[in-house]
């Protein structure tokens, strides 16, 4: 059974900085592309950040130089350090696993930047 975890989110002031974790469990991690999406309400779900299974890296404009997307294979983990945090960045982070016609989804958590 696939799962992927996210954990991390949660209530940040302007200016302030958050990880997020995703754990996948029953794919072979090393091998999938994996990405960070958000949605705030009453929009549609668009890219952060992805990240090809050798590492190359890809951030969406709106976030690139202040959020930095990693991965350990060793710990089926990728990583989403978000630094400078805006009330824009408020939404709920979903990451995804892709290889090939395989895709999986988390079940999200939430970050809300507020003061």
């Amino acid at each position: 059974q696939v799962q992927l975890v996210e954990s991390g989110g949660g209530l940040v002031q302007p200016g302030g900085s958050l990880r997020l974790s995703c754990v996948a469990s029953g794919i072979g991690f090393s091998i999938y592309a994996m990405a960070w999406y958000r949605q705030a309400p009453g929009k549609q779900r668009e890219l952060v950040a992805d990240i090809t299974n050798y590492g190359s890296t890809n951030y969406a404009g709106s976030v690139k130089g202040r959020f930095t997307i990693s991965r350990d294979n060793a710990k089926n983990t990728v990583y989403l350090q978000m630094n400078s945090l805006q009330p824009e960045d408020t939404a709920v982070y979903y990451c995804s696993a892709t290889y090939k016609s395989y895709n999986y989804w988390g079940q999200g958590t939430q970050v809300t930047v507020s003061s």
